[in-house]
């Protein structure tokens, strides 16, 4: 028989939100506003951030990143490229970033030299939906080559997170996935979720994924 101790699970999670909501007030003593991005591997996480980081500093707004993966730097070196404050967090065998995590990564960050706080998640459909890490939004990404039912598989992701995007919809066609049954599917878990169809190559519909990020 499979035994799962409830009250040890809902340790875990009430401790891991009281440092959440800890890391949220200590970064917004500092004035950063942080916003989480989830997504599989190779979703457009990175991506996303190399094309909000110009558009931010066009309205003034200086940028940071926190970039979460079980190993390596990849992610990091690209973020770093752009030329703003960022740090690797590594999970070791850990399939998503916890508050805890966060909390050190923070401590090793300009945060007076940050307005805007992206919190890129281990590439992971599952995992991040039951830890928050303080920041106000949570944005998930999904891309068309991931097959057009990867949002029915992962309804607890869409549940839980504030705005939906639709990347590669440029691949959409090449790999036969249907984008208006993502946006459908994404609304029947979330129906008030906002959802902006990207490609990163381009920027298409960047500039007002930007806007409702920071509405």
């Amino acid at each position: 028989m499979h035994h799962i101790d409830v009250r040890m699970e809902k340790d875990v999670y009430d401790v891991n939100n009281s440092i959440a909501d800890e890391n949220a007030r200590h970064l917004k003593s500092h004035g950063v506003r942080a916003f989480d991005l989830l997504g599989a591997i190779g979703s457009g996480k990175t991506a996303l951030i190399e094309r909000l980081v110009p558009l931010l500093k066009e309205r003034g707004l200086r940028a940071g990143a926190i970039a979460g993966d079980v190993y390596g730097d990849d992610d990091f070196q690209r973020i770093v490229a752009t030329g703003i404050p960022a740090y690797n967090a590594n999970t070791g065998k850990e399939c998503h970033l916890d508050a805890h995590l966060v909390e050190h990564a923070i401590d090793h960050l300009p945060l007076d030299k940050i307005d805007v706080l992206f919190i890129e998640n281990v590439g992971n459909m599952v995992c991040p939906t039951d830890f928050k890490l303080g920041a106000e939004k949570r944005i998930v990404i999904v891309s068309s080559t991931e097959g057009d039912d990867v949002v029915n598989k992962h309804p607890m992701m869409f549940r839980d997170c504030t705005i939906g995007v639709i990347n590669k919809v440029d691949l959409a066609p090449l790999v036969g996935a249907n984008i208006a049954r993502m946006e459908s599917d994404i609304h029947r878990y979330n129906p008030k979720m906002p959802v902006f169809k990207t490609n990163m190559k381009t920027g298409e519909n960047i500039a007002p994924l930007l806007d409702a990020i920071l509405a």
